[in-house]
């Protein structure tokens, strides 16, 4: 009840008394409580009042104080400061004649806003970040080869190519005076050092490293920047990187630029059009700075795990290098050298406490961790040497560890990949194929058996394994050339009607793994030949080769990545196109050794080497 209502009820009540005695004390409680009302507001006028005076009287000398020290030259206020702060971070750079000229009209408009408006924020976060870009300031470049070599076989080992090529990409920039005009895309599977490298180049040529990464990126205003019209606008992500490494000629390495995406913000990748063109980065316009930055001068090194999905026009504006990944003796060597020294010091265990021996750590590799790149291999020498640590805290009487192949299951398990083949002797109908994946090369094998077919139906293909659709047009492009090879005048004691008294089944192990392309068309058909001749091909025998519908072996890719597969598998014999010849001379000799390599252009040469 409102206190207005009390109080009339009590009125009433004074008024309905007849008895004066009785009336007088209902007017004596009456006055009582207003008074304690009346007290209790002047109480709490009288504290809001003293604060108020409080703050009043501290606003007032602190503003005279602001005025005394100001007269007495000992302070300026707070626009003067700013001011006088640009000013003096402007006069330590040298930028160009236009961004100087939007900088006096932006701070001359400081000076005239009011420092409470919402339009003096936005003009000092701006000044801000003009005068923190770094212009003219570079860091001295150094084009010392042998430096460079050296940092390189310190960060990596392997990678001869590609150490090469960098190698190369330097000595270019030491004759020109610079490296302008030139924008590296290293493309590989995950885990094969891919952004250590450009690390390593930051490093080789004394520039500063900057990182960002542009995977799942939908929103041009990550590129370009905001509007300033818009709250909390910022510039972009070169922007932001420029005033981190203060230098004009930084290393900016764009990490997994094959992954980017697009959404109702525009189109990212279109943005980088712009930006990784040497042509046009000499004016870059960020959207929030709104004056032209000449980003000729920045390294940009761009990283991706396929080619398939970055736009043409990209691609176009790069120079690709691919980074295939690592044989199984070069993964031996970084273990011994990187990964198992590193994990040593992240876990604290010194050398004498654990040994891991070379066996155990071919094992690791061969049975556990086949991939192209490192990074599975580093997660299981992290796993034993965790598990070594707990055993040497846990143990009272402690015993060094030492780790080999015998009792490496007992650290990380049992192995993932088994140590002997799927065929230890391919029967007829199956063949041993290699494939490239974006997690690097590996083997399948293409198995092909008859099955029962009714009266009304004879012949024809099933196909099973989740094969893409451009493998099921190769696998019907094997069938027809398998048929033609089998009506050839010079195969006549063949049974020319294998493939039509019998349906085929082809399958490509393993069933649940997706697997597309056309580099499986030689297999294919030397599959369906084997089972309708009857006869095996030749034991340790690997290929790859697009086919065409008249017999024709076309190149395929991946050539390295295959190779390396091959190797790990312990085969023997390869057939590869003609196409590829060049290819395969570009490889380091670690690759070919133990490899007999036979180059077809056609199936007649591919029949030859494997039943001949």
């Amino acid at each position: 009840m409102s206190r207005v209502y009390i109080f009339c009820l009590l009125i009433n009540r004074v008024l309905e008394e007849l008895d004066v005695k009785k009336r007088l004390f209902l007017s004596l409680e009456l006055v009582k409580r207003e008074l304690a009302v009346a007290t209790l507001q002047q109480q709490l006028s009288r504290e809001v009042e003293d604060k108020v005076n409080k703050m009043q009287r501290k606003y007032l000398l602190q503003e005279q104080l602001k005025i005394i020290r100001k007269e007495l030259g000992i302070e300026k206020d707070d626009k003067e400061q700013l001011r006088e702060k640009f000013m003096e971070k402007m006069k330590k750079l040298s930028p160009p004649e236009q961004v100087a000229e939007v900088f006096e009209e932006e701070l001359t408009k400081l000076s005239l806003l009011d420092t409470n408006s919402s339009e003096f924020s936005v003009t000092r976060n701006y000044l801000d970040w003009l005068t923190n870009i770094p212009w003219g300031q570079a860091s001295d470049e150094r084009f010392d080869l042998s430096e460079a070599k050296n940092i390189l076989e310190q960060d990596h080992y392997g990678l001869d190519d590609i150490k090469k090529r960098i190698l190369e990409f330097i000595a270019v920039s030491k004759l020109r005076g610079g490296v302008q005009g030139k924008i590296l895309c290293f493309c590989g599977p995950p885990g094969v050092g891919k952004t250590s490298i450009g690390r390593s180049i930051a490093r080789a040529l004394n520039r500063n490293y900057f990182r960002f990464s542009v995977g799942g990126l939908s929103d041009v205003a990550e590129i370009k920047g905001h509007r300033r019209t818009y709250v909390g606008a910022m510039p972009g992500k070169l922007i932001q990187a420029l005033k981190k490494v203060q230098t004009e000629n930084p290393l900016i390495l764009i990490d997994e630029i094959d992954k980017l995406s697009r959404g109702y913000q525009g189109d990212p990748a279109s943005a980088l059009l712009e930006l990784l063109d040497p042509e046009q980065n000499k004016n870059f316009l960020d959207h929030y700075l709104d004056v032209p930055i000449d980003l000729s001068k920045v390294l940009f090194i761009g990283t991706a795990n396929v080619t398939d999905t970055i736009p043409a026009p990209l691609i176009d504006r790069m120079e690709i290098i691919h980074v295939s990944g690592y044989i199984s003796s070069e993964k031996v060597e970084i273990a011994k050298r990187h990964l198992l020294p590193e994990a040593l010091t992240q876990c604290g265990i010194s050398t004498n406490q654990i040994t891991l021996t070379d066996n155990a750590i071919n094992t690791l590799i061969s049975s556990y961790c086949r991939e192209s790149g490192v990074r599975n291999l580093q997660k299981q020498i992290d796993k034993v040497l965790r598990k070594s640590a707990r055993q040497i805290v846990e143990s009272a009487d402690f015993k060094p560890i030492q780790i080999n192949a015998d009792n490496l299951s007992d650290y990380v398990g049992k192995p993932v990949f088994p140590s002997e083949r799927m065929y230890q002797l391919t029967p007829p109908g199956v063949i041993l194929g290699l494939a490239w994946t974006a997690m690097g090369g590996s083997t399948l094998y293409i198995e092909s058996v008859p099955i029962n077919q009714s009266k009304d139906r004879v012949g024809g293909l099933q196909l099973t394994g989740k094969l893409g659709d451009v493998m099921k047009e190769s696998a019907q492009i094997a069938l027809t050339v398998a048929k033609g090879f089998l009506h050839d005048p010079a195969y006549l004691s063949m049974d020319t009607d294998f493939f039509e008294k019998n349906a085929i089944h082809l399958h490509v192990p393993e069933g649940a793994t997706p697997k597309d392309g056309p580099s499986a068309g030689v297999t294919m058909v030397t599959s369906l030949l084997s089972l309708a001749i009857g006869r095996s091909v030749k034991q340790d025998l690997a290929m790859t080769g697009e086919i065409s519908l008249t017999g024709k072996v076309l190149p395929v890719g991946g050539i390295k990545e295959k190779l390396i597969a091959a190797k790990r598998e312990g085969v023997k014999y390869v057939i590869l196109p003609s196409g590829n010849q060049s290819d395969y001379h570009d490889l380091a000799n670690s690759i070919k050794d133990g490899l007999e390599i036979s180059f077809v252009s056609e199936y007649r040469e591919v029949y030859r080497i494997a039943f001949e």
